[in-house]
C-alpha cells in the first residue's frame, strides 16, 4: 500500500514526506524533475504534473491513500479537480487534501476561494477525505530577513485582529499522522476537517516585540497599508499573486485568522506534545542569522 504525496519538494510537502518516512511508509512522491528531486532513501519518484492527465492516471496507479496538495497558480482549481477525478477514477478512497483556514469565510481572496470550491467538490461527491485547514505558515516569514534583521522592520501589514500562525513542521507531522490514520484503517473513513493553527494569537506588533526580543535590538511594525504592501510584492511576484495575497491581507486585518475553540488542543493530542510557538521559531531564525 503506497502514499502518493504531491507538492512533494514544497514547503509543505518536503515535510509531509520526511515524516511518513520517518514512519516506515510506503512513500510516492509527484515530481516535475526526478532528477532533481532531493528525496529521502526509499519514496520513490513519479513525473508529472497536474494538467498532464496521463502522467497523473500513471502516478495514482497502486495508490492507496492521497495527499493532495496544489500550489497557488491561476489555474489551481483546475489542476485540483483533475487530480481528484482520476483519484476517484482509479478507485482510491483514502485522501487528505491540503486547503487553508477560513476557506469559507474569505470568499473574495481568490485562491481561498478556489480552495473552498475543491472542499465542496470533495463533499458534494462523496470523496472519503480530511480536508486540513492550515493557517499562515511561521516559515513565510523566513523571507523577511532583510526587512528584519537589516531594515530592523517587520513589514507584513497583518492588523491586529490576530492570526494563529502555524509552524509548517507541525502541519508535516499532522498530516502525516493522517494519512497513515486513514491508510491504516480497516476501510475509507468519513469525512473531517481539521483547522491548523498555532497556539497563540499573534498580530502585527506583537510579532514585532517577538523579533526584538529575540534579536536584542528594537523591530518595528511596519503598519497596515495594503496599497504599499501589493506595490512592493509586485517587485518579485505577478501582478495577479500581488493582488491576491493583497485580498488575503486585507481579511486578515478585517477578520483575523481565528480557529474555534478546542483546535489547538485537537493537535496537541494527535501531535502527543505542545504546538511550536512563534516564539520558537523567531529564536531558531535569529540563531541562523547570526551565524
Amino acid at each position: 500500500m503506497t502514499i502518493l504525496v504531491t507538492g512533494a519538494t514544497g514547503t509543505v510537502g518536503t515535510q509531509v514526506v520526511a515524516q511518513l518516512t520517518a514512519r516506515g511508509a510506503d512513500t510516492r512522491a509527484l515530481v516535475r524533475d526526478p532528477v532533481k528531486a532531493k528525496l529521502p532513501a526509499g519514496v520513490s519518484a513519479a513525473q508529472g504534473d497536474f494538467l498532464d492527465v496521463n502522467a497523473i492516471r500513471a502516478a495514482l496507479k497502486g495508490i492507496s491513500t492521497l495527499f493532495l496538495l496544489n500550489a497557488v497558480v491561476p489555474d489551481e482549481l483546475t489542476q485540483a479537480l483533475i487530480a481528484l477525478n482520476l483519484a476517484r477514477e482509479a478507485g482510491i478512497e483514502r485522501i487528505v487534501y491540503f486547503s487553508v483556514m477560513h476557506s469559507d469565510v474569505y470568499t473574495n481572496v481568490p485562491h481561498f476561494a478556489g480552495k473552498y470550491a475543491v472542499e465542496r467538490m470533495i463533499e458534494t461527491i462523496g470523496l472519503q477525505a480530511t480536508i486540513l485547514r492550515p493557517a499562515y505558515f511561521m516559515q513565510n516569514d523566513v523571507r523577511l530577513k532583510d526587512a528584519i534583521s537589516g531594515h530592523e522592520i517587520y513589514p507584513m501589514p497583518i492588523g491586529d485582529k490576530g492570526l494563529a500562525m502555524v509552524d509548517v513542521r507541525d502541519i508535516g507531522e499532522i498530516a502525516a499522522i493522517e494519512l497513515l490514520r486513514r491508510e491504516q484503517a480497516s476501510g475509507p473513513l468519513p469525512l473531517d476537517r481539521i483547522d491548523l493553527g498555532g497556539p497563540d494569537l499573534l498580530t502585527g506588533s506583537s510579532v514585532a516585540r517577538i523579533w526584538s526580543e529575540v534579536l536584542g535590538r528594537p523591530i518595528a511594525y511596519a503598519g497596515d497599508d495594503i496599497a504599499a504592501f501589493e506595490q512592493t510584492m509586485r517587485g518579485f511576484a505577478p501582478s495577479w499573486m500581488a493582488y491576491d495575497i493583497r485580498m488575503m491581507i486585507e481579511r486578515f486585518q478585517t477578520d483575523g485568522l481565528i480557529p474555534a475553540p478546542g483546535d489547538a488542543e485537537r493537535l496537541t493530542g494527535m501531535l502527543g506534545r505542545p504546538l511550536r510557538s512563534y516564539r520558537d521559531f523567531a529564536s531558531e531564525m535569529a540563531s541562523q542569522w547570526r551565524k
